[in-house]
């Protein structure tokens, strides 16, 4: 069963698998040696990561919400329902 989010530190809903794709995200992102090469990487990288999250949490936010109102979704996800509606359709 779904608990209501809790305030923690971010890192404690990162599973250790996602911590370590994390690492090698960046590890990858750094090894170009031409530095604008590597930051013209990293920054198309942001904007990629930044698009398909806003997709997988939006349909995280769609699929609870089947059976419940925006205001149970956003107390299970730790924000207002309003919000918990916007973040289903992708808004940032």
């Amino acid at each position: 069963m779904l608990e209501v989010a809790r305030n923690r530190p971010y890192s404690l809903g990162m599973t250790p698998a996602m911590e370590e794709a994390v690492d090698t995200l960046v590890e990858t992102a750094t090894e170009t040696s031409d530095l604008v090469e590597r930051y013209q990487g990293i920054k198309e990288l942001e904007e990629v990561l930044d698009v398909r999250l806003r997709e997988a949490k939006a349909e995280i936010a769609k699929t609870l919400y089947e059976g419940r109102s925006w205001r149970q979704v956003g107390d299970l996800l730790g924000v207002t329902g309003s919000r918990a509606e916007q973040i289903s359709r992708g808004a940032r």
